[in-house]
């Protein structure tokens, strides 16, 4: 027997990963990269096999971490976590740089920073670990950083299908007991986040994944 909900008892911080490959930028959302050794200085991270990013890991033998911070808008964690870098050049929407490589990392709304140069690679099936030797670490600003529970219970964010601790579908916000029974609600196409409105602004921006009204789908509820 295996209780889904155990998995929520373990703790994770949320990062974003870069890697360059071909002078093309990528980046993803992940919430694995970890200290694995001390010495030598160590980390790994797990991505999924589907992502852009994984790949050009692969081809290149490097990335960048950077750890977020608790003030890290939805906005940049959207752009990073519910869209592709094959089809979007998400370093183009936040302040960046890069290490003594040429990798690219986000250099706002982080409170550190990391470069690792692959030593090892690990099929895990779904998804690929890598473990990197540190070659860069740096403390980028003071605060706190954000954790994945943070993100989830202040920010109310979601866990992308292709996370590494995807657990399926997560229960949506519906409105309250008191509160009107509306007879459409409407779904992100990108992030599945739930608005109960009939309507929906013009203006409207998911507040998971940054896209606008264009990416909604009305459904019967």
């Amino acid at each position: 027997m295996i209780d889904k909900s155990a998995f929520h008892s373990l703790s994770y911080g949320l990062y974003i990963v870069g890697a360059q490959h071909e002078g093309k930028r990528f980046g993803c959302v992940a919430n694995t990269f970890q200290q694995v050794t001390s010495s030598p200085m160590q980390v790994s991270v797990t991505l999924n096999k589907e992502n852009a990013t994984t790949e050009a890991v692969l081809e290149s033998g490097r990335f960048t971490a950077t750890c977020l911070s608790q003030e890290a808008t939805m906005e940049l964690i959207g752009t990073f976590g519910f869209h592709s870098s094959a089809d979007v050049d998400k370093f183009a929407s936040c302040e960046t740089a890069e290490d003594a490589a040429g990798v690219p990392y986000v250099a706002e709304q982080c409170v550190s920073r990391f470069s690792a140069r692959v030593v090892q690679i690990v099929n895990l099936g779904t998804h690929i670990l890598f473990v990197g030797e540190v070659e860069e670490a740096e403390k980028t600003c003071a605060g706190d950083p954000m954790t994945y529970a943070y993100y989830h219970l202040v920010k109310g964010g979601k866990t992308p299908p292709k996370a590494s601790s995807y657990l399926g579908e997560e229960p949506a916000s519906a409105p309250g007991e008191g509160d009107a029974k509306p007879k459409f609600a409407w779904r992100c196409t990108v992030c599945g986040h739930m608005e109960y409105l009939d309507e929906l602004p013009e203006d409207y921006v998911c507040p998971v994944c940054g896209v606008g009204r264009n990416m909604f789908e009305r459904v019967a509820v």
